[in-house]
């Protein structure tokens, strides 16, 4: 597939910035920096939750918003610790990065079921004791590519639903729009990107994921009319085609399918939780949050005028904004001492 290479370059780049704290005392890869590396890789925000931490990894702990969240939709087993400094073995490595991956029902992907999930999914040798901890990170990097390469190069059967659904009600809370880019998908969640290529005409779209479903036998997706018409005369019906997972549509771009990147750091203790783009599309609203106060002075338009704000946002609250024109804008955002910080953002139109 032409996007691995890819692929595993940003994993391999990732990897490459992990600090020595990642190995255990024994020089095993740690639980902690394991699954995080694993996270990292789907390109996943974890939405604030209900799920109580860990004991073992309590609130503001590094790491404890990807792992409570996980908890949380299951990802990881309910229990009262984690052990984030204990070795990650390679029976947890595996079931994270299918449950990740989402490849089946996650009552499904237990550890008694590890043994059909990996004749389904091979990607780790036979002959390996599963046990025994991941000695290195090049170890998860490979067991990390062997699975995205296999799901990369799956054919799926799809299809598309109109007429008899539009404007009825979605799985993830919104009204289904025919004429948008979106597509129902049984276990991916809510707001995912997925890349979708006929095999036969090698024509692409990206769409968001915001139903669930479909019921059919064989069948792996519903696009909507819009997308289904992207790649496939709507005559034709259902269409054979690949999956590559992009991420969550708040950290990848639904135009080109770009990783995004935020600007988060108003001063030292003083962080967006976000934060704002360096790029986005209009149209696409923005959310500012952070643990701490801070305030949202000005934005200056790419028209050059200038709109003084002076919004204080306290924790718990949301500074939105969402660019209509094309252009570099400029937020003023301080923090409660006074200190000030530019952040710019390039809007753009999308051209899908």
């Amino acid at each position: 597939m032409q996007h691995a290479p890819m692929r595993r370059f940003a994993l391999f780049a990732v990897l490459c910035l992990v600090p020595l704290s990642v190995f255990s005392q024994d020089g095993a890869l740690t639980r902690r920096d394991g699954f995080l590396l694993i996270w990292e890789g789907i390109r996943r925000d974890p939405d604030p939750t209900s799920e109580t931490p860990f004991r073992d990894v309590p609130k503001g702990e590094r790491g404890s918003a990807q792992i409570t969240y996980a908890k949380a939709r299951g990802l990881l087993d309910d229990a009262e610790s984690f052990f984030p400094d204990e070795p990650l073995l390679f029976r947890d490595a595996v079931l994270w990065l299918l449950r990740t991956r989402n490849v089946a029902d996650l009552d499904a992907m237990t550890p008694e079921a590890l043994p059909v999930l990996l004749q389904r999914y091979p990607f780790v040798e036979q002959s390996r004791d599963l046990a025994l901890p991941l000695s290195s990170t090049d170890a998860l990097l490979a067991l990390s590519v062997a699975l995205d390469q296999m799901l990369a190069e799956e054919v799926h059967e799809t299809s598309l639903y109109s007429e008899k659904f539009h404007g009825k009600g979605t799985a993830c809370g919104e009204p289904f729009d025919m004429y948008a880019l979106t597509a129902a998908h049984r276990t991916f969640p809510c707001n995912t990107l997925v890349k979708v290529t006929n095999i036969g005409n090698q024509q692409s779209v990206i769409v968001r994921i915001n139903d669930r479903g479909p019921y059919v036998d064989g069948r792996d997706m519903d696009l909507s009319l819009e997308a289904f018409t992207r790649i496939a005369p709507r005559s034709q019906g259902v269409a054979q085609v690949r999956f590559e997972r992009l991420g969550d549509d708040a950290l990848v771009d639904s135009c080109d399918g770009a990783v995004r990147r935020y600007q988060k750091r108003i001063t030292r203790d003083v962080r967006f939780d976000r934060g704002v783009p360096h790029a986005s599309p209009i149209g696409s609203p923005i959310a500012l949050t952070s643990v701490r106060p801070f305030v949202v002075r000005s934005i200056v338009y790419p028209d050059g005028s200038t709109e003084r704000i002076e919004d204080w946002v306290n924790p718990g609250e949301v500074f939105s904004f969402t660019p209509s024109l094309t252009g570099l804008y400029s937020f003023r955002v301080g923090s409660v001492d006074g200190r000030v910080r530019d952040m710019q953002m390039n809007a753009w139109e999308c051209a899908q």
